[in-house]
C-alpha cells in the first residue's frame, strides 16, 4: 500500500488545539490541498480531515460519508465552514479521529444543522445536514476551533485516551 500523502497528527499536538485562520481567497495552492486531504482521508481511511489534523491550520474541511458498497463516492470541501442554524433533537453517535486512531466514545450533538461554506469554485454554499452528515461536519469543524471530540466527553475517559495516545506516539517514534 502507498504512504499516506499527508502525516496526520497524533493527538496530543498543540496544533490540533488552535483555532485556525479563514481561507482568504480559493487559490490553486488551496484547491490542491484540498485534494490531498480528501487523497489523505480515504487512504486512513476515514469521513473527515480538517486541515490542522495534517497540521496546516486554516478553515478548511474535506468530509465523505457515503458508506455503502459500492456506492458513488460523495467528496465534499468545505472552505470556512459555519453551522448556521441546528436543531433541537440531539443525535448520539459513538465518533473516532483520525488523530485518535483507535478510539471511540459516544459524543451527543444537534440532530439536524444548516452549513454554510466557500466551495472549490470560490462560491458560497449552504446545506442541510443530517444523520452522519451532521455529526461529520460538526465534529471537523470543532477541529477547526481546537475542539477533539474527547473534550466532549468526562475527565477520565479524556485522560485515559490521551495517555493511549502519548504511549502509541513514543512507540511510533522508536519504529
Amino acid at each position: 500500500m502507498p504512504p499516506m500523502k499527508m502525516p496526520i497528527l497524533i493527538h496530543p499536538d498543540p496544533r490540533l488545539k488552535k483555532v485556525c485562520a479563514p481561507v482568504d481567497d480559493v487559490t490553486g495552492d488551496v484547491r490542491t490541498l484540498a485534494e490531498d486531504m480528501l487523497e489523505t482521508m480515504y487512504h486512513a481511511p476515514g469521513i473527515g480531515l480538517a486541515a490542522p489534523q495534517v497540521g496546516i491550520l486554516s478553515r478548511l474541511i474535506v468530509m465523505d460519508c457515503v458508506k455503502e458498497e459500492g456506492a458513488a463516492p460523495k467528496p465534499m470541501v468545505m472552505f470556512n465552514p459555519e453551522v448556521t442554524a441546528s436543531s433541537d433533537a440531539l443525535n448520539v453517535y459513538e465518533e473516532g479521529c483520525l488523530s485518535i486512531p483507535d478510539q471511540f466514545a459516544e459524543v451527543t450533538r444537534p440532530a439536524e444543522v444548516e452549513v454554510k461554506w466557500i466551495d472549490m469554485d470560490g462560491k458560497e454554499q449552504r446545506a442541510g445536514m443530517d444523520g452522519l452528515w451532521a455529526t461529520c461536519v460538526q465534529h471537523e469543524i470543532d477541529h477547526l476551533n481546537g475542539k477533539l471530540f474527547i473534550d466532549y466527553i468526562g475527565p477520565m475517559k479524556r485522560q485515559l485516551i490521551t495517555r493511549r495516545m502519548q504511549k502509541l506516539k513514543r512507540e511510533q517514534a522508536r519504529d
